[in-house]
């Protein structure tokens, strides 16, 4: 590991530069992870096949537009780097820019430890020892892991990408193979019965509004080609790649879930050990789909880790370099690596992966939660390119495109604000009580630039964020909501 003393500026080393087919694996890697093998139960808890296309409508529809955001600001604003942290400094000063930059960096890093937990959960079908991936055994072997793949990261972006590229092709097998094996076993009549939801799933509002957190989770990743600008070989290849690996996954998402209608009784689907697909398989060709979907899983991860590693790690090491993160996450080592940024990100899922023992559905929460973290990031991102658009920033030089560009940020804006509503009052506090404290770290940034701590404005910013952590933390110790 090469570092510097504190006092002195980050190591300048040259980025390596990625294609634009590398861009989109990492796209694709990011966002086919463990969450598409999750897909069946999840939804079947919550509605049937009528509620899951229209779910999957909205949710197209909605990160569609949210990646042509990221393909329109790329285009708009090709010195932003870091994408999703960049664009909401940018777009509406310092502090809202910190809590973007923060907390896309949170949901990657609770992301990751969704996918111990799964990875553990997977096992634990075979080995009765790590549960649902929360007994201690399972937490001691994932932070084994953890601190592994922390050292192969370390030596390099080019190495960690170049294999990310591998698994992102590997992994997409078993997820093709069980829609294909689920359609040769597809029963009309049972997935005819699932049409309309089961008696405990609600209205159809509802149905749809419970699904748009696992939505999110799957998609997380959709921006990953903007996060990584400042590596493209080529500026236009950002949004390309964004778009592209986008286009890849949605079918095979909405095609999983659907599919699975057809196999079983979404009742029944619903009590299935995660990972679920393993169980849609199982019933579907017997125990050698379970087995091979187990294992489809775990490459998945692995692949998926690495990704989202890299990009947690890259929002802080962008946010430091442009002095709104402390200096110190803005070291790197000679392989272009952040491993101050990386060794913060290891640390705080370590942390995570403690307290999720005592959480009562530790899966189920890190899921959701990842979900609700990314959902400001989004929604600043979304109406910084509706400010862009409104105020027509950078289209007196090139006109063009304004109106469907006008389009875009408004159903993304609207998408975007209809996922806080849907995420519900226990994730936006649980998130709260996350993003308050971080508020140090931003005081840490002020003190080095010999800076007044905050102005008027962030002030307010700051009382909002507190007064939502103390209602968390008081929801939390009443019972009205739990981990």
């Amino acid at each position: 590991m090469s570092e510097q003393k504190t006092t002195a500026p980050p190591t300048q080393s040259t980025p390596a530069k990625l294609s634009m087919i590398t861009m989109t694996g990492m796209v694709v890697g990011s966002m086919v992870g463990a969450g598409v093998f999750s897909l069946p139960r999840r939804f079947a808890q919550e509605t049937g096949v009528a509620g899951a296309l229209i779910a999957w409508s909205i949710a197209g529809v909605g990160m569609l537009m949210l990646a042509f955001v990221f393909q329109l600001l790329a285009n708009r604003k090709p010195k932003l780097d870091a994408g999703v942290y960049a664009y909401a400094k940018a777009g509406f000063g310092e502090y809202l820019g910190f809590f973007s930059a923060f907390g896309y960096w949170a949901s990657a890093s609770v992301g990751l430890v969704f996918y111990w937990v799964f990875i553990m959960s997977t096992i634990g079908a075979v080995v009765p020892a790590f549960g649902e991936g929360d007994t201690i055994i399972a937490i001691g072997i994932s932070s084994a892991a953890l601190w592994g793949f922390f050292f192969l990261i370390r030596r390099g972006i080019k190495e960690a990408a170049a294999i990310n590229r591998i698994v992102t092709v590997a992994k997409l097998v078993p997820i093709i193979v069980f829609v294909l094996l689920a359609l040769l076993v597809f029963k009309p009549d049972v997935f005819a019965a699932n049409w309309g939801g089961a008696d405990y799933a609600g209205s159809l509002f509802d149905q749809v509004r419970n699904t748009m957190l696992v939505t999110v989770f799957v998609f997380l990743g959709v921006e990953g080609a903007s996060t990584y600008s400042r590596h493209a070989k080529r500026r236009e290849d950002v949004g390309r790649a964004t778009i592209l690996g986008f286009v890849s996954v949605f079918a095979v998402f909405a095609s999983v879930t659907i599919v699975s209608y057809g196999v079983l009784p979404m009742g029944e689907i619903a009590k299935l050990r995660q990972p679920s697909m393993a169980g849609v398989l199982d019933a579907a060709v017997g125990p050698w789909g379970s087995w091979f979907v187990s294992i489809g899983l775990i490459v998945s991860v692995l692949g998926a880790y690495l990704a989202w590693s890299l990009m947690a790690a890259e929002v802080l090491f962008v946010a430091a370099k442009d002095h709104d993160m402390p200096r110190f996450l803005g070291r790197s080592n000679s392989q272009d690596v952040p491993v101050a940024a990386l060794l913060l990100t290891a640390l705080f899922v370590q942390a995570v992966l403690v307290i999720i023992y005592f959480a009562h559905d530790a899966l189920n929460l890190a899921l959701d939660l990842t979900s609700a973290l990314t959902l400001i990031p989004f929604f600043l991102a979304a109406l910084y390119a509706l400010k862009l658009v409104v105020t027509r920033d950078t289209y007196a030089q090139a006109p063009d495109g304004w109106g469907r560009d006008l389009v875009v940020a408004v159903l993304a804006t609207i998408y975007t604000a209809f996922l806080l509503f849907a995420a519900g009052l226990t994730f936006v506090l649980l998130s709260f009580i996350i993003y308050a404290p971080a508020t140090i770290l931003f005081i840490m940034v002020r003190r080095e630039q010999g800076r007044r701590w905050f102005s008027g404005r962030e002030l307010v910013i700051l009382a909002v964020s507190i007064l939502g952590a103390i209602a968390g933390i008081v929801a939390l110790s009443v019972g009205w909501i739990r981990l």
